[in-house]
Protein backbone atom coordinates (compact mmCIF):
# COMPACT_ATOMS: atom_id res chain seq x y z
CA UNK A 1 0.00 0.00 0.00
CA UNK A 2 2.87 2.38 0.79
CA UNK A 3 4.08 2.36 -2.82
CA UNK A 4 0.55 3.12 -4.05
CA UNK A 5 0.41 6.11 -1.71
CA UNK A 6 3.77 7.37 -2.94
CA UNK A 7 2.49 7.03 -6.51
CA UNK A 8 -0.57 9.14 -5.62
CA UNK A 9 1.71 11.75 -4.06
CA UNK A 10 3.86 11.75 -7.17
CA UNK A 11 0.80 12.33 -9.38
CA UNK A 12 -0.32 15.27 -7.23
CA UNK A 13 3.23 16.61 -7.24
CA UNK A 14 3.41 16.56 -11.04
CA UNK A 15 0.20 18.61 -11.22
CA UNK A 16 1.47 21.15 -8.70
CA UNK A 17 4.93 21.36 -10.22
CA UNK A 18 3.47 22.03 -13.67
CA UNK A 19 1.76 25.13 -12.26
CA UNK A 20 4.61 26.08 -9.90
CA UNK A 21 2.24 25.57 -6.97
CA UNK A 22 3.05 24.50 -3.41
CA UNK A 23 1.31 22.16 -0.97
CA UNK A 24 0.99 22.13 2.82
CA UNK A 25 -0.63 19.59 5.17
CA UNK A 26 -2.41 19.62 8.53
CA UNK A 27 -2.71 16.12 9.96
CA UNK A 28 -4.31 14.68 13.05
CA UNK A 29 -5.10 10.94 12.90
CA UNK A 30 -2.64 10.30 10.07
CA UNK A 31 0.18 11.56 12.31
CA UNK A 32 2.41 12.80 9.50
CA UNK A 33 1.85 9.90 7.11
CA UNK A 34 0.68 12.24 4.33
CA UNK A 35 3.90 14.24 4.70
CA UNK A 36 5.93 11.03 4.83
CA UNK A 37 4.61 9.69 1.53
CA UNK A 38 5.01 13.11 -0.09
CA UNK A 39 8.63 13.39 1.01
CA UNK A 40 9.28 9.86 -0.27
CA UNK A 41 8.90 11.38 -3.75
CA UNK A 42 12.27 12.58 -5.06
CA UNK A 43 12.16 16.33 -5.71
CA UNK A 44 9.07 16.91 -3.56
CA UNK A 45 10.79 19.92 -1.98
CA UNK A 46 9.92 21.80 -5.16
CA UNK A 47 6.17 21.49 -4.43
CA UNK A 48 5.82 20.62 -0.72
CA UNK A 49 6.42 23.43 1.76
CA UNK A 50 5.57 22.09 5.20
CA UNK A 51 3.20 20.05 7.29
CA UNK A 52 1.74 20.17 10.76
CA UNK A 53 0.97 17.16 12.91
CA UNK A 54 -1.69 18.56 15.24
CA UNK A 55 -2.86 15.54 17.15
CA UNK A 56 -3.98 17.36 20.29
CA UNK A 57 -6.76 19.94 20.24
CA UNK A 58 -4.42 22.45 21.88
CA UNK A 59 -2.03 22.07 18.93
CA UNK A 60 -4.85 22.59 16.45
CA UNK A 61 -5.69 25.84 18.24
CA UNK A 62 -2.18 27.15 18.89
CA UNK A 63 -0.56 26.23 15.58
CA UNK A 64 -3.45 26.52 13.12
CA UNK A 65 -5.78 28.95 14.88
CA UNK A 66 -8.68 26.51 15.27
CA UNK A 67 -11.08 28.15 17.73
CA UNK A 68 -11.18 26.19 21.01
CA UNK A 69 -14.91 26.96 21.24
CA UNK A 70 -15.42 25.23 17.87
CA UNK A 71 -13.49 22.19 19.07
CA UNK A 72 -15.62 22.12 22.22
CA UNK A 73 -18.87 22.50 20.28
CA UNK A 74 -18.39 19.99 17.45
CA UNK A 75 -15.31 17.95 18.39
CA UNK A 76 -12.05 17.53 16.52
CA UNK A 77 -13.52 14.91 14.20
CA UNK A 78 -15.82 17.20 12.25
CA UNK A 79 -16.19 18.97 8.94
CA UNK A 80 -15.96 22.35 10.64
CA UNK A 81 -12.65 21.58 12.33
CA UNK A 82 -11.11 20.17 9.14
CA UNK A 83 -12.19 23.33 7.32
CA UNK A 84 -10.59 25.46 10.05
CA UNK A 85 -7.41 23.35 9.84
CA UNK A 86 -7.27 23.93 6.08
CA UNK A 87 -7.71 27.68 6.52
CA UNK A 88 -5.08 27.78 9.26
CA UNK A 89 -2.56 25.82 7.21
CA UNK A 90 -2.98 28.17 4.27
CA UNK A 91 -2.76 31.24 6.53
CA UNK A 92 0.43 29.99 8.18
CA UNK A 93 2.17 29.11 4.92
CA UNK A 94 2.74 30.43 1.44
CA UNK A 95 1.16 27.30 -0.03
CA UNK A 96 -1.43 27.25 -2.78
CA UNK A 97 -3.14 24.03 -1.66
CA UNK A 98 -3.69 22.47 1.77
CA UNK A 99 -4.70 18.96 2.81
CA UNK A 100 -6.16 18.23 6.26
CA UNK A 101 -7.31 15.09 8.06
CA UNK A 102 -9.00 14.46 11.42
CA UNK A 103 -10.52 11.18 12.50
CA UNK A 104 -10.60 8.14 14.74
CA UNK A 105 -8.08 5.53 13.62
CA UNK A 106 -8.76 3.15 16.52
CA UNK A 107 -8.69 0.63 17.91
CA UNK A 108 -10.43 2.68 20.62
CA UNK A 109 -11.63 6.27 20.89
CA UNK A 110 -14.79 5.80 18.88
CA UNK A 111 -18.36 6.39 19.96
CA UNK A 112 -21.82 5.56 18.67
CA UNK A 113 -21.94 8.93 16.88
CA UNK A 114 -18.34 8.73 15.64
CA UNK A 115 -17.22 5.09 15.40
CA UNK A 116 -13.64 3.98 14.79
CA UNK A 117 -12.81 4.57 11.12
CA UNK A 118 -14.67 7.90 10.94
CA UNK A 119 -12.36 10.35 9.17
CA UNK A 120 -12.96 13.80 7.73
CA UNK A 121 -10.60 14.57 4.85
CA UNK A 122 -10.26 17.95 3.18
CA UNK A 123 -8.40 19.83 0.49
CA UNK A 124 -8.52 23.59 -0.03
CA UNK A 125 -7.01 25.99 -2.51
CA UNK A 126 -5.99 29.46 -1.49
CA UNK A 127 -9.02 30.81 -3.43
CA UNK A 128 -11.22 28.92 -0.88
CA UNK A 129 -12.28 26.19 -3.30
CA UNK A 130 -12.57 23.17 -1.04
CA UNK A 131 -13.54 19.53 -1.00
CA UNK A 132 -14.27 17.97 2.39
CA UNK A 133 -15.64 14.46 2.75
CA UNK A 134 -16.79 12.24 5.59
CA UNK A 135 -15.36 8.76 5.24
CA UNK A 136 -15.99 5.53 7.11
CA UNK A 137 -12.93 3.34 6.70
CA UNK A 138 -12.62 -0.32 7.69
CA UNK A 139 -9.66 -2.22 9.02
CA UNK A 140 -7.06 -1.77 11.71
CA UNK A 141 -5.40 1.49 12.73
CA UNK A 142 -2.82 1.38 9.95
CA UNK A 143 -5.44 0.55 7.31
CA UNK A 144 -7.61 3.50 8.39
CA UNK A 145 -4.63 5.84 8.28
CA UNK A 146 -3.51 4.63 4.85
CA UNK A 147 -7.02 4.94 3.40
CA UNK A 148 -7.24 8.49 4.75
CA UNK A 149 -3.92 9.38 3.11
CA UNK A 150 -5.09 7.99 -0.24
CA UNK A 151 -8.33 9.99 -0.08
CA UNK A 152 -6.46 13.17 0.92
CA UNK A 153 -4.04 12.91 -2.00
CA UNK A 154 -6.87 12.21 -4.46
CA UNK A 155 -8.93 15.09 -3.08
CA UNK A 156 -5.93 17.38 -3.34
CA UNK A 157 -5.63 16.58 -7.01
CA UNK A 158 -9.39 16.92 -7.58
CA UNK A 159 -9.52 20.23 -5.73
CA UNK A 160 -6.57 21.54 -7.70
CA UNK A 161 -8.20 20.51 -11.00
CA UNK A 162 -11.57 22.10 -10.11
CA UNK A 163 -10.34 25.61 -10.72
CA UNK A 164 -7.70 24.79 -13.31
CA UNK A 165 -10.25 24.15 -16.08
Amino acid sequence: MYHQLVNLAEELGRELLAKKAVLTTAESCTGGLISAVITAVPGSSRWFAMGWVVYANEAKSRLLGVDPALLQAVGAVSREVVSAMLCGALEQSQADLALAVSGIAGPDGGSEQKPVGTVWVGAMRRDQTEIITLNQFAGDRQAVREQAVAVALRQGRACWELTEK
